[in-house]
């Protein structure tokens, strides 16, 4: 794992610190990886943790939702912490005490701004409709001044980040080798189902995804 430095004391890896990553590529990748990230914010004296898509763009993570969320607009007045995680496999061991997890997570923490130029949110919308279906932006019926006022986007800068990965197999006790129970890595994977489209689309070609779809016709 390539480390370096922690860009602040809230991201170093305190617990297992080796698997700790403050590159700015490897926590990109991990970002564009997932499509689900929780937001946890303080809000009316509570704290809570919502689960949102998300979407990067350069050096930002983005989110978006209605004009009037009184989520959103809790984000933009104060800090807030968001956590991305992948399960990529089971790690059985010989004892309960070593079982454990392959994943990749990311941790952010920063304070959201709002997009207002019209037309730097327009664009910013296409980056997450193209980021999970290259090329529908420009095939879709063109967005309206309505729905775009109605939305808002924010963002929030990745600069405060960082990545924990484990990707390694069982660490066993020596003493515990021969014990007779299987051992080893189940590898865990999204697996993309068959398209199921609309009776009444009108489109025949199922569009092109970030993801492999399986082969057939649909």
């Amino acid at each position: 794992m390539s480390l370096s430095t922690a860009p602040s004391s809230r991201t170093r890896a305190r617990r297992k610190p080796e698997r700790a990553d403050y590159n700015a590529d490897a926590i990109n990748a991990i970002v564009d990886a997932a499509v689900i990230c929780s937001v946890a914010f303080q809000l009316d004296g509570g704290v809570h943790a919502i689960p949102t898509i998300y979407w990067r763009d350069g050096a930002y993570l983005y989110i978006h939702g209605a004009k009037a969320s009184r989520l959103l607009k809790a984000l933009t007045e104060g800090e807030s912490c968001l956590t991305i995680a992948l399960a990529d496999g089971l790690v059985l061991a010989r004892s309960a005490m070593h079982h454990s997890m392959n994943y990749r997570s990311v941790v952010i923490y920063g304070q959201f701004e709002l997009v207002t130029d019209p037309v730097e949110k327009e664009r910013s919308l296409q980056a997450l409709i193209d980021g999970l279906y290259p090329g529908r932006w420009d095939t879709l019926r063109p967005i309206n001044d309505k729905e775009l006022n109605a939305t808002s986007v924010l963002r929030i800068p990745l600069t405060e980040a960082s990545a924990k990965v484990r990707d390694a197999g069982v660490k066993d006790d020596d003493k515990d080798l021969d014990w007779p129970v299987w051992a080893g890595v189940i590898p865990l994977d999204t697996v993309v189902g068959a398209p199921q489209r609309e009776d009444d689309s009108v489109g025949q070609t199922v569009p092109a995804t970030r993801y492999s779809l399986p082969s057939g016709t649909y």
